[in-house]
């Protein structure tokens, strides 16, 4: 679970890259939530768009992929969405401490 503050840091990083997965009309697919998968252990920080041909929303998508994959939704704005997931190989992105 992400803090506000820890929240704000990731998308000030995500506000400089481009989004590397669409969601079209087959909705969240087992080959897109592998690679998926696979682009969170090696980048940490993705951006993925909706198509507009999709029936489902830029929330719903995320909301699904972020389950299916074990990350954090960082932010949903519009047709795309940000999603984090702390690599376990090797970390890369080191979040602000939480205040305890």
């Amino acid at each position: 679970m992400l803090t506000s503050k820890q929240r704000a840091y990731l998308r000030s990083m995500a506000n400089g890259i481009d989004a590397i997965f669409q969601v079209g009309k087959n909705g969240v697919t087992p080959e897109l939530r592998d690679t998926v998968h696979s682009a969170l252990e090696a980048r940490e920080l993705i951006k993925v768009s909706v198509l507009d041909n999709n029936m489902l929303s830029a929330a719903e998508a995320a909301e699904m992929l972020a389950s299916r994959t074990g990350a954090d939704i960082v932010q949903v704005i519009g047709n795309k969405f940000v999603l984090f997931r702390q690599s376990k190989m090797k970390p890369v992105i080191e979040l602000p401490k939480a205040k305890k």
